[in-house]
């Protein structure tokens, strides 16, 4: 067992905690501090006692608005995944743009005129 000294309020108290987990105790530690300086500052020196108290209760109303919001969030997530699927929705693409046919009728009539030149010239020169 680890043994950490830790300070709440301006007071300093050992506490013993499981090899390894010394970092979450002095993250608890801290937000028990962060809780505690604003209530010394107001009401000054506190019994000990006292001070963890309301310390626990301001923690346990933010533990617990958290978890209402969670509530909240979790029953929202839920609707959401009930929800049934969007009807797919269809978008009319031409595939052939209505210039294309055009243009194409264009290319092979040269393409035939131009055969017909070539059979022409091959044609004389023989």
């Amino acid at each position: 067992m680890a043994e950490l000294e830790i300070t709440i309020g301006g007071r300093s108290f050992m506490v013993a905690c499981q090899e390894g987990e010394e970092h979450f105790l002095r993250t608890a530690a801290a937000m028990m501090d962060s809780e505690a300086q604003p209530l010394v500052t107001q009401m000054g020196r506190l019994p000990e006692a006292r001070m963890l108290l309301m310390v626990g209760l301001m923690l346990a109303d933010r533990t617990a608005s958290v978890e209402d919001q969670i509530k909240v969030l979790k029953a929202r997530v839920e609707e959401l995944e009930n929800r049934p699927p969007p009807e797919p929705q269809k978008i009319q693409v031409s595939v052939i743009p209505p210039q294309i046919p055009e243009t194409l009728a264009e290319i092979a009539a040269r393409a035939e005129a131009l055969a017909a030149k070539v059979d022409d010239k091959v044609k004389t020169a023989r």
